[in-house]
């Protein structure tokens, strides 16, 4: 979406409502109420990547006839990615991890062994700050820029799949990708495997919605989410589902 004159036109519509209040034709509690729902607006399609609002992500494959999904890890890698890659393995299926430059940096080898156990591997910034809503578009350029290097040092790819923290989309994100390149994988069914801690809530939360095409959303730096996952790939291999990578589900190229 071009944000440019949307922009401007919420700016001029600020100041016509600032002229009908000066005019009393218009009450400043109107302009205070209308200010604030454009807040919240704006609030609302920054922190959902799946409403592809800024940017077209890739949050899933609506109305695929093979019972594939897609699982992902963000936050990684971590110690407890061995024990997320021992149970892939066991179940044969594969998965993409969205990994944090600076924990690449702090764990290397398990960074490397995930590539080579054919998982897929993309950019989830240096930092993964809570500030990303605020960054400058220089800084997130650096963010994304300073994973992708040391991804390309530490596993030898360059990374061309990036997934925002808490999947936070503005304009300077949009404007960062278009310097950088990455394509967006968001997700459409979220775990909250990092907020809640009942394994049953959140177990039977993926299973009852699960579909065809679902991308699900996983962190692997979460000791609970080893034991939901042993759990899910059974359902999964029971009710004949196969977990693939993204760069596979949406026919991509996950490196340049």
């Amino acid at each position: 979406m071009n944000y440019k004159p949307f922009n401007i036109v919420v700016i001029l519509l600020f100041f016509m409502g600032v002229s009908l209040v000066f005019f009393e034709l218009l009450s400043i509690w109107a302009l205070f109420l209308a200010v604030l729902a454009y807040l919240i607006f704006l609030l609302l399609v920054s922190t959902n990547v799946q409403w592809n609002f800024f940017v077209k992500a890739h949050n899933s494959h609506p109305n695929l006839k093979n019972k594939e999904i897609g699982l992902t890890f963000d936050d990684g890698p971590a110690e407890n990615t061995l024990e997320i890659l021992k149970l892939l393995k066991k179940f044969e299926m594969k998965a993409s991890f969205f990994c944090i430059g600076k924990h690449i940096q702090e764990n290397p080898e398990i960074f490397q062994k995930i590539i080579l156990e054919g998982h897929m591997v993309g950019n989830h910034t240096f930092s993964h700050t809570r500030k990303m809503g605020f960054l400058r578009t220089h800084q997130i350029i650096e963010e994304i820029n300073r994973c992708n290097g040391i991804a390309l040092e530490v596993g030898k790819v360059e990374l061309k799949t990036f997934r925002p923290p808490f999947g936070i989309i503005n304009p300077k994100v949009k404007r960062a990708l278009e310097t950088t390149g990455h394509q967006v994988i968001g997700w459409n069914l979220r775990s909250y495997d990092a907020v809640l801690s009942s394994k049953n809530f959140i177990l039977k939360r993926i299973i009852k919605n699960i579909k065809p095409g679902d991308v699900i959303l996983l962190h692997d730096n979460n000791l609970l989410t080893v034991e939901i996952l042993e759990q899910l790939l059974l359902f999964l291999q029971t009710n004949n589902y196969r977990s693939v990578r993204v760069d596979n589900l949406f026919k991509i190229d996950a490196y340049s």
